[in-house]
């Protein structure tokens, strides 16, 4: 997963000379927003630095039954946001009897990131879903940033990944025809950057709920 360059920078010229350089890490996640529902794809590699920590990182969690998000920055930092968006989620449907909105779920994210300042929570989050007003795609930094995307890409293979994603992904396609086009930009990511791989995740988000596919179903679309 990765932490940001401007970030390093920052914190080079405040730390202390004997406190060593914070290490790079990576990741590559996508999100597509298709005229019929939400795409999804990580790779699986969880790196710290040159070391791979993890071969089978879960990047893509389900946060309600219509809406999920992948996580790349700091693994404890975006569990602990993923905690907090699906304990509230869990209580506004508790509460109302429906399921939260896609963009009341990305205003939360954007806040709880946005409140922790002076400090920083080091996670980029792709937030996407299905409500009665239709499919939406967000992205929410650091600093609570919040944008809504037709499509987008984190990590440090994101522009392996958005050369796919700008190449060939046009918005009125559907989820299925989408599907080959996600995992392409996610392998494209893998196939040059050292801090993605070890496989692909995919998960689709339409008016039927949430589907991951499984690992026969995406080699199809690299064969």
């Amino acid at each position: 997963m990765e932490t940001h360059d401007l970030y390093h920078a920052a914190f080079r010229r405040s730390r202390p000379a004997d406190i060593p350089p914070l290490l790079k890490t990576g990741t590559t996640t996508v999100g597509l927003r298709c005229s019929d529902g939400i795409i999804l794809a990580t790779d699986r590699r969880v790196t710290s630095g040159y070391y791979i920590a993890h071969k089978r990182g879960k990047k893509i969690h389900k946060i309600d039954d219509y809406i999920a998000v992948t996580i790349a920055g700091a693994v404890a930092d975006a569990q602990k946001i993923v905690d907090e968006l699906r304990a509230e989620a869990a209580l506004y449907k508790m509460e109302t009897g429906r399921s939260i909105k896609v963009r009341s779920l990305a205003s939360l994210a954007s806040t709880l990131l946005f409140n922790v300042r002076p400090f920083i929570l080091l996670v980029q989050i792709i937030i996407g879903g299905v409500d009665d007003t239709g499919s939406h795609l967000y992205t929410v930094d650091w600093f609570g940033s919040i944008t809504e995307e037709k499509y987008i890409a984190t990590g440090s293979g994101t522009h392996m990944a958005l050369a796919v994603l700008d190449t060939l992904f046009n918005e009125k396609m559907r989820v299925d025809a989408a599907l080959p086009i996600a995992v392409k930009a996610v392998d494209a990511a893998m196939k040059a950057d050292p801090g993605s791989g070890e496989g692909i995740d995919v998960v689709t988000i339409t008016q039927q709920g949430i589907t991951e596919l499984k690992d026969e179903e995406v080699k199809k679309f690299l064969s």
